[in-house]
């Protein structure tokens, strides 16, 4: 279904095409929610810079009624204070065989192939991209990630509103 979305006043059409089925949105964090890098401070911690117009589409999705998962090859504290702020469903991280979990919530849930998606960039998330019959990546992923068969690339970068811009095409 074409969908078309407002913001200031101007109308735009959304370039992803999603049905109106979907129930749950499943994505990887680090290359789709931020810029995929890592910001390493002077007492050898890590942080990652976050895009409020992808923290909105958390809310956006959530009053809409949407369902959340996050799978994580990583562990972070921004997705532990998304997570919590806006009630995800299913967060998993540190986690290197991600199809699995994508099963597992799957199964939970009780979903078919037309009710979620998965968001992916990497190597780690051809599989899950592979699995899912709705699967979206960003511009930047790798070559791998795009040339997985019937994906779609959303037109704003990680981290730049990749994620808000799915969240935009489902609950616009």
């Amino acid at each position: 279904m074409l969908k078309l979305y407002q913001i200031r006043g101007v109308l735009y059409m959304a370039k992803i095409k999603l049905p109106d089925t979907i129930k749950m949105i499943i994505t990887d964090f680090d290359g789709v929610v931020t810029d995929n890098c890592v910001y390493i401070n002077d007492n050898f911690s890590m942080s990652r810079r976050v895009n409020f117009k992808d923290v909105m589409a958390f809310s956006i999705l959530k009053k809409a009624g949407f369902m959340i998962g996050i799978i994580s090859g990583e562990k972070n504290a921004a997705i532990e204070i998304i997570a919590k702020k806006f009630n995800v469903e299913e967060v998993h991280q540190n986690i290197r065989v991600k199809i699995d979990v994508l099963k597992e919530i799957i199964k939970k849930y009780n979903l078919s192939k037309e009710e979620f998606l998965y968001i992916g960039d990497d190597i780690n998330d051809i599989e899950c991209l592979n699995f899912a019959k709705y699967k979206i990546t960003v511009p930047h992923a790798v070559s791998k990630v795009k040339k997985v068969e019937g994906i779609q690339i959303t037109e704003n970068s990680a981290g730049e509103g990749a994620f808000r811009e799915v969240a935009d095409c489902l609950a616009g």
